[in-house]
């Protein structure tokens, strides 16, 4: 591990060189707990991605060899600490797949050379783990999709994309949380609300946690969007 300045007022924690999806996800999560474990004072938020943790913290507190100590001391509990490692939420997501929510499944059915039907079933087959959260507040980058889905993204984004959009980005898939724009090939929509500042925590998914789709009907999605 290497820990580095990330501007005046964070520290990078570069767990790994190179993203390997289950790996790099373990690998992640233990540190994210050996960090939370060690509640060093000073330090306000901890951000994961694929390689690395971002550590915010009030620098005021400290300067940046004394943290850089202290984040090394906890970090290096991690092969004694019975840590949580690959533990994780399940999340069930509904998804309407229906034409008016799908804008891209024919382009995507096209790309892959399968049916819009064989799309939806292996994208609702697969099992998912959120890799990171970012973009837009709650958007999970979720890795697991099968390889024959890959997809690239568009070569022109679009302006506005609807809140619950499901979609499709090269090897991932993921959902917008909100009206954005964006770039990803979409092809379904769930009614859940991924972010909601009233709601403790206002994300709904996490890195690490597991994620299924559940094929829904327009009346299910109706009925879930009341």
């Amino acid at each position: 591990m290497r820990i580095e300045p990330l501007g005046d007022s964070a520290l990078l924690v570069r767990v790994m060189d190179e993203f390997h999806p289950d790996e790099s996800l373990k690998a992640i999560l233990r540190t994210m707990d050996a960090l939370k474990a060690a509640a060093i004072p000073g330090v306000l938020e901890l951000v994961p991605a694929y390689t690395t943790v971002a550590v915010f913290c009030h620098l005021a507190d400290h300067n940046f060899q004394e943290l850089k100590a202290k984040i090394e001391e906890a970090l290096g509990k991690i092969s004694r600490s019975e840590l949580r490692g690959a533990r994780a939420n399940k999340i069930e997501v509904p998804v309407c797949y229906e034409s008016e929510f799908a804008l891209d499944l024919e382009l995507v059915a096209e790309r892959t050379g399968l049916a819009s039907g064989e799309v939806i079933e292996r994208h609702a087959g697969a099992d998912y783990w959120v890799s990171c959260v970012g973009f837009t507040p709650g958007f999970p980058y979720l890795s697991g999709l099968p390889a024959e889905l890959a997809t690239p993204r568009r070569a022109s984004p679009r302006k506005e994309i609807p809140a619950g959009a499901v979609a499709i980005g090269g090897t991932q898939t993921g959902i917008y949380p909100r009206k954005s724009p964006g770039g990803w090939n979409i092809i379904g929509r769930t009614p859940l609300r991924l972010f909601d500042v009233e709601r403790d925590p206002p994300a709904l998914f996490h890195a690490g946690d597991r994620v299924r789709f559940r094929r829904i009907s327009r009346d299910e999605f109706e009925a879930m969007s009341r």
